[in-house]
């Protein structure tokens, strides 16, 4: 018989993925708290930079491998691992984007998303 996991709530996915960025040392780490936003896309954004396209790769399989192995949870969607400019990882409630510092400044997602509850963390 199949065992099914349980599902974790959007704070504690948000928990993992900031784990997993942090891990990989990931710079300027903000988890964006949409949940009182009307019409929001997700319950959490969780936003960070790397240095390189090797640091955004890497940052951004370990939140996939620490969600994964913490909650069984799989992304339902992913984007930019081509580029690794900005890539998404889409968990539906949450997603994570891990930014080149060039490319976070001009999207600008703190303007964008500014009535949102931002927390930022230090490493």
């Amino acid at each position: 018989m199949k065992k099914f996991t349980e599902v974790v709530s959007s704070e504690t996915l948000s928990n993992l993925i900031v784990e997993g960025m942090l891990e990989m040392k990931a710079s300027d780490v903000q988890i964006f708290d949409l949940r009182d936003i009307k019409h929001s896309v997700a319950d959490f954004f969780v936003i960070c930079s790397g240095n390189s396209d090797t640091h955004i790769d890497s940052i951004s399989q370990l939140i996939e491998k620490n969600v994964f192995e913490k909650s069984r949870q799989k992304p339902w969607k992913k984007e930019g691992f081509e580029n690794k400019e900005w890539i998404l990882i889409d968990f539906v409630d949450v997603i994570a984007h891990v930014f080149n510092k060039e490319k976070r400044a001009f999207y600008a997602l703190e303007k964008l998303w500014a009535d949102a509850k931002i927390s930022i963390l230090e490493a």
